[in-house]
C-alpha cells in the first residue's frame, strides 16, 4: 500500500467534515440540532458499524493526533477570544462560575464515582474533572438565541471559555499519583514547578514575542490579512511545543499563550480570532467523527446498571452544585436553574479523559466508557433542550457588573416583515462612501439608515456607540431588520470596522 492509499481515507474524511458542516451551518442554526450529533452520526456511518470505511480505537495514532491539536487549539481559542473587560466587569459572576460552581460540580461527581463505581480517589477525580467540564460547540447555538438572558449567557460563556483550564491541572495531579512508580517529593516538586512556571512561562514569552513580532512587522512592512489569520495558529502550537521542549504541559502553555495576547490588548483583525475559532471548531468537529466511527458508542455497548445511575447523578449533580453557588450573584432562580442545567459534556470531557488514556494510566479505558455514555446522553439532552426552554423574543436585559439581572430595556416593534431577495444584476452595487458623503445623504431628506454590524467582540468593546445608527448583528441581519422596522426602500450605510 502506497502512502497515499494510507492516507486517502483520512483525507476524504478531512473534506467530508469541512464540506458538511459548512453546507448544513444554517440548517443547523434555524433548527437547533446539536451540530456534533450531524457528526457522530457521520462517524457511525463510516464506521465499523456502518460502511466500515474507517475505526479508530483509542490506540490509534491518528486520534492521538488529533485530539491533541484539538485540545491545543480549543484551549488557546477560547483564552484569545476572552473579552478581560468584561471579565473584570462581572467579576463575582465569573468567580462564582469557575471557582465553587466548576470545583463543586467536580467533588460531587467525583464522590458519585467512588460511591456508585467503585473508583479510587484519583480515578474518580479524572472522571469528575472530565464529566465537570463544558463543551464551547455544544454551546454555541444556546449562547446565540437572542433570547436567552444575558445573565446566563455571561455565564456560560465565562465557563467554557475558562473551566477547562481549571480542570485541567486536577488531571494532570491524580494522573502523577496513579502514574508507576508513585511520584517521590522530588517528582512532586518537578511537576508544580512545571505547572505553576514552566508551563506558564513558555506560553506567555511566545505569546508575547507573537505579538511584538506582529506589531513590529506590521509597522515595517506591512501584513496580509490573510497570513495574519493562521497566525493563530502558529503561536498556539509553538507554546505547545515549547513547554513540551521543557517537559512542562504544553496545554497550559497554549492557554498561556491566548491569555498573554488578550491582556496586551494589541489590535487584532477580526480574521486572527475568527480563524483561530474557526479552525479549532472544524478540529473539533473532525474528532467528534474519530469517535463517532466506535469509541464513542462503547458508552452505549459496556453500560451497566451503575454506569447508567452514575449517568443520570452527573447530570443533576451540577444543577444541585450551582444553585448554591451563585446565590451571592443575586440571580433569580429561574437563571440560576439555567446555568446548572445548561452546562453540556462533549468533546472537552472526552480529550480530557482522553489524556490518562494516552497516559496508559490503569483503569483509564473503563473511565472513557464512562465518559462516552455521559456525552450522548447530554447530547441529546442538551442539544435539544435550549429549542425548549429558551424561546425566541426580545432581546434580554443586560446584566449588572456584580451579575445581578437588570430590568429589560423597552423593544422596538416590527412595522411588517421585511423580505430580502437575492442581489441581481438590476439592484444598485454596493459602494464605499465617506462620512462626508453619508451626513451630504442625510441632509437631502433621503431615507437612509445607518447599520453599525461590526462583530460582536469589537461591538462589545466600543466606547460609545455611534449618533445615529442601529446595531444588526452580523449572524442575524434579517432578523434584526425586522425587529428595527428598517424600511426596505433605505438606503442601508453599514460600517463594520
Amino acid at each position: 500500500m502506497t502512502l497515499m492509499e494510507a492516507f486517502l481515507p483520512m483525507l476524504a474524511l478531512v473534506g467530508a467534515v469541512i464540506v458538511v458542516s459548512a453546507l448544513l451551518s444554517g440548517w443547523v442554526d434555524r433548527t437547533g440540532v446539536p451540530q456534533v450529533a450531524v457528526f457522530l452520526a457521520l462517524g457511525a456511518l463510516i464506521g465499523p458499524y456502518g460502511l466500515g470505511l474507517l475505526d479508530a480505537t483509542a490506540e490509534s495514532p491518528v486520534l492521538r493526533v488529533v485530539a491533541t491539536l484539538s485540545l491545543v487549539l480549543v484551549l488557546f481559542t477560547d483564552a484569545v477570544s476572552l473579552d478581560l473587560k468584561e471579565v473584570k466587569k462581572h467579576k463575582l459572576l465569573a468567580s462564582l462560575v469557575l471557582g465553587p460552581g466548576t470545583l463543586l460540580s467536580a467533588a460531587l461527581i467525583a464522590g458519585a464515582g467512588m460511591w456508585l463505581l467503585k473508583l479510587s480517589l484519583p480515578l474518580a477525580a479524572i472522571l469528575g474533572a472530565a464529566v465537570a467540564s463544558t463543551d464551547p460547540v455544544l454551546l454555541r447555538g444556546l449562547l446565540r438565541r437572542p433570547a436567552l438572558n444575558p445573565s446566563v449567557r455571561q455565564a456560560l460563556r465565562l465557563e467554557s471559555g475558562l473551566n477547562d483550564v481549571v480542570l485541567l491541572p486536577i488531571i494532570l495531579v491524580a494522573m502523577q499519583v496513579l502514574s508507576p512508580p508513585a511520584a517521590g517529593e522530588h517528582e512532586w516538586g518537578r511537576m508544580a514547578i512545571s505547572m505553576l512556571l514552566l508551563s506558564p512561562a513558555a506560553g506567555i514569552i511566545v505569546g508575547f514575542a507573537g505579538v511584538s513580532a506582529l506589531e513590529l512587522m506590521r509597522r515595517r512592512s506591512g501584513v496580509r490579512r490573510d497570513y495574519e489569520s493562521i497566525y493563530s495558529l502558529g503561536l498556539a502550537f509553538a507554546a505547545f511545543a515549547a513547554a513540551e521542549s521543557v517537559h512542562g504541559s504544553g496545554f497550559l502553555a497554549a492557554f498561556a499563550a491566548g491569555l498573554t495576547i488578550a491582556s496586551i490588548d494589541v489590535e487584532l483583525c477580526d480574521c486572527f480570532l475568527e480563524y483561530g475559532e474557526t479552525t479549532a471548531e472544524m478540529a473539533l468537529l473532525f474528532t467528534f467523527v474519530l469517535f463517532g466511527t466506535s469509541i464513542i458508542w462503547s458508552g452505549v455497548t459496556e453500560a451497566t446498571t451503575a454506569t447508567i445511575i452514575f449517568t443520570v447523578a452527573a447530570l443533576l449533580l451540577r444543577p444541585l452544585a450551582f444553585l448554591p453557588a451563585l446565590m451571592p450573584a443575586k440571580l433569580t432562580w429561574g437563571n440560576r436553574g439555567l446555568i446548572g442545567w445548561f452546562g453540556p459534556r462533549g468533546l472537552s470531557t472526552l480529550l480530557l479523559v482522553m489524556l490518562a488514556v494516552f497516559g496508559n494510566v490503569d483503569g483509564s479505558a473503563f473511565l472513557l466508557q464512562v465518559c462516552c455514555l455521559v456525552v450522548l446522553v447530554s447530547v441529546a439532552l442538551h442539544g435539544l433542550t435550549p429549542i425548549l426552554l429558551v424561546q425566541p423574543g426580545a432581546p434580554a436585559a443586560s446584566p449588572t457588573p456584580d451579575g445581578r439581572d437588570s430590568a429589560p430595556a423597552p423593544a422596538r416593534q416590527p412595522a411588517k416583515t421585511i423580505r430580502l431577495e437575492p442581489v441581481t444584476e438590476a439592484h444598485e452595487r454596493a459602494e464605499i462612501i465617506t462620512l462626508l458623503d453619508y451626513l451630504e445623504l442625510k441632509e437631502s431628506g433621503k431615507d437612509v439608515a445607518l447599520i453599525d454590524s461590526r462583530t460582536e467582540r469589537t461591538y462589545n468593546d466600543r466606547e460609545d456607540d455611534v449618533p445615529g445608527s442601529v446595531r444588526v448583528h452580523p449572524e442575524r441581519p434579517v432578523a434584526d431588520a425586522n425587529r428595527l422596522k428598517i424600511p426596505k426602500a433605505s438606503r442601508l450605510v453599514v460600517f463594520c470596522a
